[in-house]
């Protein structure tokens, strides 16, 4: 795979910021965005365990209209030369012109194939997901959920832990299906604690994360919790309050803070640490899991 060689361990950079600083409070930067120039932090880490094992195979993956996996799946086909079919949410999506996220995964080759939303949710039904990869034409594909959490994935998010270790007191990540984060703790040495901030509502993050694990390890593993104050309404919303404060974190580290995962973890690193929330003397790292797609 050497189209897709990495940037290992990614950097790790002090962010001088007077809101963490006045509460004793030490922020470093994980800079997980630099990994590859496509396949941008996490999505590496997830999916190049799950291209390996694909063995040359078709791969079909899930996401919806904006969906930042599918464009990193479709980057990482083209890079090595496989065939690759995303499944969208949203059969009304068929036949309108694509947005600059689906077209992207297009024009990389990628076959897109549109389902309406009951069916997508009840995607991981044995008798579905055999439906839809004949719907798909798609029989013998590698299957690789959706946003990559699958137990080989995880596996390869321990290395995220492992690079952090000795490093920080507290590891943050935003979390949409919670596979890096079920890594990333089973990685972290004895005393350190992984964050979780999820970027969607619905509380059931918790139960997903620890059936990773299990299918990963064996059973939970890890220091690890989730606040879950900070989804700003939910998965791909973005308040003019939670684009005021990426704009003035750019300004402040000059760093391009991805909207959707990025800030609501950094808003929620800053809203804690105002809280209390870190004891003094406390260094946090949060994981910059993505960059603004152009």
């Amino acid at each position: 795979m050497t189209d897709l060689r990495p940037r290992l361990p990614s950097p790790l950079q002090e962010a001088a910021d007077d809101r963490f600083a006045r509460h004793g409070v030490r922020l470093l930067l994980k800079r997980d965005d630099l990994i590859h120039p496509e396949l941008i932090g996490n999505k590496w880490r997830k999916l190049v365990p799950n291209l390996s094992a694909a063995a040359g195979r078709t791969v079909l993956t899930f996401g919806g209209a904006w969906s930042n996996h599918l464009r990193a799946t479709a980057a990482a086909g083209r890079l090595l030369g496989l065939r690759t079919v995303g499944v969208v949410r949203g059969d009304e999506l068929a036949g309108r012109p694509l947005n600059p996220s689906l077209a992207r995964c297009a024009a990389d080759g990628m076959r897109l194939h549109f389902v309406d939303r009951a069916t997508y949710r009840r995607k991981a039904d044995p008798q579905t997901l055999a439906a839809l990869l004949r719907t798909a034409r798609a029989e013998d594909a590698y299957v690789v959920p959706e946003g990559g959490g699958n137990a080989v994935a995880v596996r390869g998010c321990r290395a995220l832990g492992a690079e952090l270790r000795g490093r920080a007191d507290v590891v943050a990540i935003a979390c949409g299906t919670g596979g890096t984060l079920a890594g990333l703790a089973a990685g972290l040495d004895a005393g350190q604690r992984a964050l979780g901030i999820p970027v969607l509502k619905g509380g059931f993050l918790g139960e997903d994360i620890r059936a990773l694990q299990t299918e990963a390890f064996g059973g939970p593993t890890g220091d690890w919790r989730l606040d879950e104050r900070f989804h700003f309404g939910g998965y791909a919303r973005v308040t003019p309050g939670l684009e005021a404060f990426a704009e003035d974190f750019e300004r402040r580290h000059r760093l391009p803070v991805e909207r959707l995962y990025v800030a609501k973890l950094l808003y929620g690193l800053v809203a804690l640490a105002e809280e209390g929330a870190f004891p003094g003397g406390t260094t946090v790292a949060a994981v910059v899991t993505g960059r603004p797609f152009p």
